[in-house]
């Protein structure tokens, strides 16, 4: 793990003049301690872990350790998914109310609400909606089938993104001709895709905007954003100015968030992937501890 290497100058400089520094000139104070001795116990035990962490007025890296190191990501990898989708409804090659049955795609209960609404068919803007609300995997592989899996990798490519794959659809159980995992990607890539978003610079303004929107409605807010204390059906305008955006990513033994988290001291994009042998519940609630503990530190950082 590096930890953000110009934080002794800033107390050097703080020291020397005796004034206060600016606001965002204060975070170099910030420390990420807590945050390294959870991810160091992790790999410890065995864990991967892919870490990166850039404040978005420097464009610097925070924290990051093994950040370059491409890792199953799970359902964050329904991001690149939106951005294709956005784009296309940019572009007025799909048409956002255009109706998909359900009827038309496997049956996949691994997330979502879909599969328990009564509604048989959906415009593909709701589908994007429940695809970044409630990592709905019926959703998302309704949305797959529509833009082709092909549209998506060339969306990939032309982000620059080489660490980073959408290998597959979404199903129940992976056999031996299946894709061994649905996505993969890297802490670094996912850090600078968030950052990209909420800078205007993925495909076009419009087109950020729409994926930020809609991943403004995640509803997971169990790891790092456990610390946001915001109310995870209800975000999108926090009263305290804290402006967040996130996606998370879940299977056996995979733990991903990724996401923007900015306040009145500063703004970060942050990426976290960690895999680990899912043996018990205290494997996975450790796991889950060094999410939380990150999210504490990103706070402390950002205010």
């Amino acid at each position: 793990m590096e930890p953000r290497k110009d934080a002794e100058s800033l107390r050097g400089a703080r020291r020397s003049s005796g004034k206060r520094l600016p606001k965002r000139a204060a975070v170099g104070r910030r420390s990420f301690a807590s945050t390294l001795k959870a991810l160091d116990d992790l790999a410890a035990s065995g864990a991967k872990i892919s870490v990166r962490i850039t404040d978005l007025d420097r464009g610097t890296a925070v924290l990051s350790g093994d950040d370059f190191v491409t890792l199953p990501v799970a359902g964050l990898g329904v991001v690149p998914l939106l951005i294709e989708v956005a784009a296309a409804f940019e572009s007025g090659r799909l048409e956002p109310l255009e109706i998909i049955d359900r009827a038309h795609h496997e049956a996949v209960g691994v997330g979502g609400v879909w599969q328990h609404l009564k509604a048989p068919a959906l415009p593909l803007v709701d589908l994007a909606v429940l695809t970044a609300s409630t990592g709905d995997a019926l959703a998302a592989n309704a949305l797959l089938a529509r833009v082709g899996l092909p549209a998506v990798r060339a969306r990939i490519e032309q982000l620059g993104l080489s660490r980073s794959a959408l290998l597959d659809r979404f199903r129940d159980e992976r056999g031996p001709d299946d894709a061994p995992h649905f996505a993969l990607g890297s802490a670094r890539e996912l850090a600078e895709v968030f950052a990209a978003l909420v800078n205007s610079q993925v495909v076009s303004p419009g087109v950020s905007a729409q994926v930020a929107e809609w991943l403004s409605l995640n509803h997971d807010l169990s790891l790092v954003a456990s610390a946001t204390g915001l109310d995870p059906f209800s975000h999108e305008n926090d009263e305290h100015g804290l402006l967040f955006i996130n996606k998370t990513g879940r299977d056996a033994g995979i733990r991903v968030e990724a996401g923007v988290l900015a306040g009145p001291r500063a703004g970060v994009s942050y990426a976290l992937i960690v895999c680990f042998d899912d043996l018990s519940i205290s494997h996975r609630l450790r796991a889950h501890e060094a999410f939380r503990i990150l999210g504490t530190d990103l706070m402390e950082y950002v205010f």
